[in-house]
C-alpha cells in the first residue's frame, strides 16, 4: 500500500486503488470522516494497517476486540479495518454488531489489551469513525491519537505475517448479563426507553425488562436510515419526543441513549428534560452516601453543582473539573481513583466497585434505576427539584472549520484571559478566574460561568453557560461571551441558542 493521499475524486480508478484519507479526522481522542467524501475504504485499510504498526511498536500483544455499530456501510468499513489491521500482524476477534461500551467489556470478557469500534457515534448518517484504545478502559487520548496520524498520514507502517481473523459469538449475551447481574427492581418504576432506532434498540430495552422494569418503547426498532431523528440524547429533538412519550404514557422516567449506546439521557416524570450533568449531581448525591469522601470528576461543561452542592460537602465528596471528551474524562477517574466521572454530554464514566470505568449508555440506566430503588418514595423529579437552583444552557455549537478552530479558539481564550486580567466585569459581576484546561470557562464571583471551547469531533466551537442566580443573569452571560465570540469573523451561526 502506497503513502495515503488526501483527496480523490469519487468514481474514478484511483478511488477504488488508493487510501484517500483527510488529515482532519485525526480527531483529540477518536477518528471521525464522512464517508465517502474524506475517506474511502483503502483509507480505512491503511488506517488499520497504522493502528496495527502503532500496536506491534508499543510493544501491545497482537490481540484486539472490534465490532461496528447499526448503519448500513458500518460492516464495510469494519471489514476495511479489519483487512489493515491483519495486516499488520494482528489477530482480530471480530464481536459484530455492537454498542462501544459492548467492544469496551469485550476486552475484558475475552482478556484482549485492544479494541477497535468502528462508529459514528452521535453524528447523522454520512458519518464513520474508530475508536480505540490499548489499555482498557483507556482509549486513546491526544497524544496516540497524534502518533497514529503520523504513521498512517506518513505510510510509515510495518506489514508483518502472522494476522488471523475469528468471529466471537456470545458477547452481547454475555455483555447483558453482566450489567443485570441479580439485581432486580423492588418498587414498580415504568420507564420510556428511546433508542433512535440505533444500535441500542437491540439493548436497552431488553436489560430494563430484565431487572423489571415496565419498557414504554419509543423507536426501539433497528432502522439505519433513523426515520424520527438522529439518536442524540443531548439533542433537543429527541429529547422533546421524550417527553412526548412520557407524558402520553405516564411513565416514570425516559432514558435515551445515543447511536452506539455510550451516552444516556434522562427526561423526569413532570417531562422536564434534565441536562445530564445535573443528572450527574442526583447519582453524586446518592452515591456519596454509600460511598462517603468519594471523588468525581466532571467535565468543564459541567454545571458547577459538583464543587458546590451542600450535601455532596456533607459527605465529603470531593470535585475535580477536567478536559471534555470520553478519553480524556476515562484517564482522569483512572489517575485520580475516583469513583465516578460525569460529562454534560451524557457520558458517565462508572469506576469500581460498580463499573469498569469506560462510558456506557447501559450501565448508568440501570444504575438509574437503581438509584430509584433505594429512594422508593421520591419520583425524578423530586430529586431534580432537590438540587440547588441554577439555570444553564443547552450545548450551542456554532460552526468552525476544522483548519480553523484551536487558532481561533486560542485567539478567544487570550481576549477573555485579558478581559479578566484587567478586572473588566462580565454581565455585570466580577471575573473570579478563567480556567483554560479545555478551552475557557469564565467563572464569576458568585460561581456563575461560561464556557467556550472547540469541539473535538464536529467543525464547531462549543458554547455553555450557567448561572447561579437567575434567567436573565443567564442570558446576560451568554450575551458576553458571544460578543467575544463574534469578534472572530470565521465563526458561523449556533444550532441551537437560548
Amino acid at each position: 500500500m502506497t503513502k495515503p493521499i488526501y483527496e480523490v475524486s469519487q468514481n474514478t480508478w484511483e478511488f477504488l486503488r488508493d487510501a484517500m484519507i483527510t488529515p482532519t479526522g485525526f480527531r483529540e481522542y477518536d477518528a471521525r470522516w464522512k464517508y465517502p467524501d474524506q475517506i474511502n475504504l483503502p483509507g480505512i485499510t491503511a488506517l488499520g494497517l497504522g493502528l496495527g504498526t502503532q500496536m506491534q511498536r508499543r510493544g501491545i500483544a497482537p490481540l484486539i476486540a472490534v465490532g461496528n455499530d447499526y448503519r448500513d456501510y458500518s460492516l464495510a468499513i469494519k471489514n476495511a479495518l479489519i483487512l489493515g489491521l491483519m495486516r499488520a500482524g494482528i489477530t482480530v476477534k471480530d464481536i459484530g454488531p455492537a454498542l462501544s461500551p459492548m467492544a469496551y467489556f469485550a476486552q475484558f470478557h475475552l482478556d484482549v489489551p485492544a479494541v477497535a469500534m468502528v462508529t459514528a457515534s452521535h453524528n447523522p448518517n454520512g458519518w464513520t469513525g474508530v475508536k480505540m484504545g490499548f489499555e482498557r478502559p483507556l482509549t486513546h487520548g491526544p497524544e496516540e491519537m497524534s502518533e497514529l496520524r503520523d504513521i498512517v498520514l506518513g505510510g510509515d507502517w510495518d506489514c508483518r505475517p502472522g494476522g488471523a481473523y475469528e468471529f466471537v459469538d456470545g458477547v452481547k449475551e454475555a455483555y447483558i448479563d453482566d450489567l443485570v447481574g441479580d439485581f432486580r427492581m423492588s418498587r414498580k418504576l415504568k420507564v420510556v426507553c428511546a433508542t433512535g432506532n440505533g444500535t441500542a434498540s437491540a439493548f436497552a430495552p431488553e436489560i430494563l425488562e430484565r431487572i423489571g422494569v415496565e419498557v414504554v418503547p419509543s423507536h426501539n426498532k433497528l432502522d439505519y436510515t433513523f426515520p424520527n431523528y438522529n439518536p442524540n440524547p443531548e439533542d433537543m429533538h429527541m429529547l422533546h419526543d421524550m417527553a412526548d412519550t412520557l407524558k402520553a404514557s405516564g411513565a416514570d422516567l425516559a432514558l435515551g441513549f445515543d447511536g452506539d449506546g455510550d451516552r444516556c439521557g434522562v427526561v423526569d416524570d413532570e417531562g422536564e428534560e434534565i441536562f445530564a450533568d445535573k443528572v450527574g449531581v442526583i447519582m453524586a448525591r446518592d452515591l456519596s452516601k454509600l460511598y462517603p469522601g468519594a471523588t468525581f470528576v466532571a467535565d468543564v461543561k459541567s454545571t458547577g453543582l459538583f464543587a458546590s452542592d451542600p450535601e455532596l460537602k456533607a459527605h465529603g465528596a470531593k470535585a475535580d473539573y477536567w478536559k471534555t471528551g470520553h478519553s480524556h474524562m476515562k484517564r482522569r477517574v483512572k489517575d485520580l481513583g475516583a469513583l465516578a466521572g460525569f460529562e454534560k454530554s451524557g457520558h458517565y464514566f462508572l469506576a469500581e466497585p460498580i463499573g469498569r470505568g469506560y462510558d456506557c449508555g447501559m450501565r448508568v440506566a440501570v444504575e438509574i434505576c437503581k438509584l430509584m430503588d433505594r429512594n422508593p418514595g421520591q419520583s425524578m423529579s423530586d430529586l431534580r427539584k432537590a438540587l440547588p437552583r441554577t439555570w444553564s444552557t443547552p450545548t450551542m455549537s456554532p460552526y468552525c472549520a476544522d483548519t480553523e478552530k484551536y487558532d481561533v479558539l486560542a485567539r478567544l481564550v487570550e481576549k477573555l484571559v485579558t478581559k479578566a486580567e484587567a478586572g473588566e466585569k462580565l454581565a455585570g459581576r466580577g471575573i473570579d478566574r478563567v480556567v483554560t484546561v479545555n478551552g475557557a470557562r469564565v467563572i464569576l464571583d458568585n460561581g456563575s460561568w461560561g464556557l467556550v471551547r472547540a469541539s473535538s469531533n464536529t467543525p464547531n466551537l462549543v458554547v455553555v453557560c450557567e448561572s447561579a442566580e437567575s434567567e436573565d443573569e443567564l442570558r446576560a452571560i451568554f450575551a458576553e461571551i458571544d460578543a467575544v465570540i463574534r469578534t472572530e469573523p470565521s465563526v458561523g451561526e449556533y444550532d441551537q441558542k437560548i
